[in-house]
């Protein structure tokens, strides 16, 4: 039988066991714990000698059913949900490092994700070195003995910058260290991270797959390409547990121990959103192109960024890695902070919020919001302007987009 399609794959992931009532939606398993028959199967599940459900903060049926959905999707070697995208990377940053490592990452990233290697882990010792993605060069004079992954954004929020992947894949891999990307703007259905040589995908389940926005959440896809018997934290257990070794150090050490778990019911509203990412996706990435296009033609508009457009800097690396339409966020420039705020305040169907990839459109000035903890020098060596806006287009009717729009402007 030929390999089944994406959407095909998410709609018939298999049930772990026959549900007794026939339901072709997987249970929620609201439930904090487990009953075992007897106390030596207890012992049996607690000492890992079966693997059977015990506490939710551990493991949940509701989660792992939704994991599965996701390692089937992506062909990854292990799938780990959690509360959401910030806690995966948190999460995971903790696991492969300790005092005295180092992380080389770009300014151009998430405003939370630079506070979290800057404000958060910083005090325990931990260094981000930042460099121009890219560049691989730049990247390469960066490697030390202590650096222990590259991360970096696919499409950088708001920036909108593309590095080439490939490229910092084979300088990862040269020099083995991780590399680490944040996949959340190019989902499983625009992008293939493991055919790019990524070895640990992150992303924010809260954006595409939720659905609409209903639940928060996380995801960490491990792709079992790195070679983990020479890395310092897992190389003495790789001897015993092979590829299995990460996921084991991240469950046990850091996952379990720090409770950032996905929530059942949450994990039940993504797995219902799985089911309709592929559309969802063609849907609004489709309709962001157009606006791009349309938003370039404004004489209001003096400046746009999206990947997908032939004027961007990026277009021939993104539509390589991403193809024709990469993404729904896009950002446009209008004359200054007052145009922004006035052209915004007349929307009527763009909603004035926060968030990525609702259904609905959203649209938020990135200077005075995500990123207003820091000062101005900071703002500007991230590639920030107080003039720009940006838009996450939904899955709105595009003519009732433009219309919305054109009378803003």
């Amino acid at each position: 039988m030929k390999k089944r399609g994406f959407t095909t794959t998410l709609l018939h992931t298999p049930y772990p066991m026959k549900d007794p009532h026939g339901s072709l939606n997987f249970p929620v398993y609201d439930s904090v714990s487990f009953e075992f028959d007897t106390s030596e199967d207890l012992e049996a599940a607690f000492s890992g000698q079966v693997q059977r459900h015990q506490y939710s903060r551990i493991t949940n049926p509701t989660v792992e059913y939704f994991e599965s959905k996701v390692q089937g999707m992506t062909g990854a070697f292990s799938v780990t949900a959690m509360s959401s995208g910030m806690a995966v990377i948190s999460n995971l940053i903790m696991a492969i490092s300790k005092s005295g490592n180092n992380i080389i990452t770009s300014r151009h990233l998430f405003g939370n994700t630079i506070s979290l290697f800057e404000k958060t882990l910083k005090p325990f010792g931990l260094s981000a070195k930042y460099a121009d993605l890219t560049d691989a060069e730049s990247v390469a004079g960066l490697i030390d003995s202590d650096t222990v992954a590259i991360f970096f954004e696919t499409i950088t929020n708001p920036q909108l910058e593309v590095a080439n992947i490939r490229a910092l894949s084979d300088l990862a891999k040269k020099n083995n260290i991780l590399l680490i990307a944040d996949t959340t703007v190019t989902p499983p259905s625009i992008f293939s991270a493991k055919d790019f040589g990524v070895d640990i995908e992150v992303l924010s389940s809260t954006k595409y797959i939720s659905g609409g926005a209903t639940a928060v959440g996380g995801l960490l896809v491990d792709y079992g390409t790195f070679d983990w018997s020479r890395f310092e934290k897992t190389k003495k257990g790789f001897k015993e547990h092979g590829k299995l070794i990460f996921k084991m150090m991240f469950k046990k050490q850091v996952y379990r121990n720090m409770g950032a778990c996905l929530s059942p019911h949450n994990a039940y509203l993504q797995s219902l959103g799985l089911d309709t990412l592929a559309l969802r996706t063609e849907r609004s990435t489709s309709s962001a192109l157009e606006l791009a296009q349309w938003l370039e033609k404004q004489e209001a508009v003096k400046r746009v960024d999206f990947p997908g457009l032939k004027s961007s800097p990026y277009y021939s690396i993104s539509k390589d890695q991403f193809g024709e339409k990469p993404c729904s966020m896009l950002t446009f420039d209008l004359e200054s902070k007052a145009a922004c705020y006035a052209f915004m305040n007349k929307l009527q169907v763009v909603r004035r919020a926060t968030n990525l990839q609702d259904n609905k459109s959203l649209i938020i000035h990135p200077y005075s919001t995500i990123f207003s903890e820091y000062t101005e020098g900071q703002k500007l060596e991230m590639g920030l302007r107080e003039t720009t806006i940006r838009l996450s287009v939904g899955i709105e009717d595009l003519d009732d987009l433009i219309e919305d729009i054109s009378q803003a402007l």
